[in-house]
């Protein structure tokens, strides 16, 4: 489905709020899963959950990079300063690393940890053969990955917060679900 003049595609725009859900479920299952017992069922719940649905991420951002090279942009009115659309773009180009890098990490972390990665009951490939120093290191980039999320995503909401509220353009309305 086509993007029109002012509003992002009704498939752009369902991808970008599912996606939102996705990635605030993946850190809920991460965040959540301290607060049980190690070994717990509920614990391995939320690790299996995290893994699972950082992968769909991951198989759901190429649709969303497919769509954003063949597909139209919609203008923003009215437009902003070069330096925004500068600072955006390279703030969608850091929450695409994100949303490619993180899962990636995370499936090689397994891999390196000698586990397969986990898909809706599926084991994917392994990428990576054991290798104990090489999982920490993964670790250490997976989770400081997750720190930068956080700050990249409430960067993004904000931005589009200011635009709409300061601003006064169409940045947001061009992605919000149900308005034509």
């Amino acid at each position: 489905m086509a993007s029109s003049p002012s509003r992002y595609s009704p498939l752009s725009i369902a991808l970008h709020w599912v996606m939102l859900l996705l990635i605030a479920a993946v850190y809920a299952c991460i965040e959540l899963k301290g607060n049980f017992p190690k070994g717990s069922d509920i614990r391995e719940g939320l690790k299996y959950w995290h893994f699972v649905l950082g992968l769909c991420i991951f198989a759901l951002v190429w649709l969303r990079l497919l769509g954003r090279l063949t597909g139209r942009t919609p203008a923003i009115q009215p437009a902003p300063p070069a330096w925004q659309t500068g600072m955006a773009h390279l703030m969608h180009l850091a929450l695409y690393a994100l949303m490619i890098g993180m899962p990636l990490l995370g499936w090689l972390l397994l891999n390196a940890e000698g586990k397969p990665a986990p898909f809706f009951g599926i084991e994917l490939p392994m990428l990576v053969p054991q290798n104990h120093s090489l999982a920490e290191n993964i670790e250490e980039l997976h989770e400081f990955g997750g720190q930068a999320g956080y700050w990249l995503i409430a960067l993004h909401a904000a931005a589009g917060l200011f635009h709409h509220y300061v601003s006064r353009d169409n940045t947001l309305t061009r992605m919000l679900p149900g308005r034509d």
